[in-house]
């Protein structure tokens, strides 16, 4: 399947397909957003003068089945950004079938573009299926997450 995948950016005709994917990932996390969080995080995604909040959509044939979302920032340890890989999701239709491994890769071809020597996310504990690839392409931390 991966091979009639397309990774490409988001552009404001994709508003109602991203707002069903990310609204889907919200869910899978029990969680929501009011609507001017929708509005105002699609506006900052698709505009090009805003570098540091990204988007990609997973598209085969004309369906978008998948969505990530990346922010860039500065890091006090290099001198580099560093990227955070904030939002990952696939349509459960085409789970297992290296849509998520290809968004994460995507976002690793960004970074090494950039000379951004570092991506990283957080999931949370039950997100067993996932965890499973994230184990296969990334290093897991030994920090632990605290927020106010």
């Amino acid at each position: 399947m991966k091979n009639d995948i397309i990774i490409r950016p988001l552009v404001q005709s994709d508003e109602a397909d991203w707002r069903r994917l990310w609204t889907a990932y919200l869910e899978y996390y029990e969680s929501s957003v009011t609507e001017a969080v929708y509005v105002t995080t699609f506006e900052r995604l698709i505009d090009a003068d805003n570098t540091k909040q990204c988007a990609a959509l997973a598209v085969q044939g004309d369906t978008p089945i998948g969505l990530v979302h990346w922010i860039y920032h500065p890091h006090n340890w290099k001198i580099e950004d560093v990227i955070y890989l904030q939002d990952l999701y696939t349509d459960p239709t085409v789970r297992g079938t290296g849509v998520g491994r290809t968004l994460i890769e995507h976002v690793y071809d960004v970074a090494d573009q950039s000379e951004t020597s570092t991506v990283y996310w957080m999931t949370q504990e039950f997100n067993t299926t996932a965890r499973l690839l994230y184990d296969r392409i990334a290093a897991k931390t030994v920090f632990v997450q605290y927020k106010r």
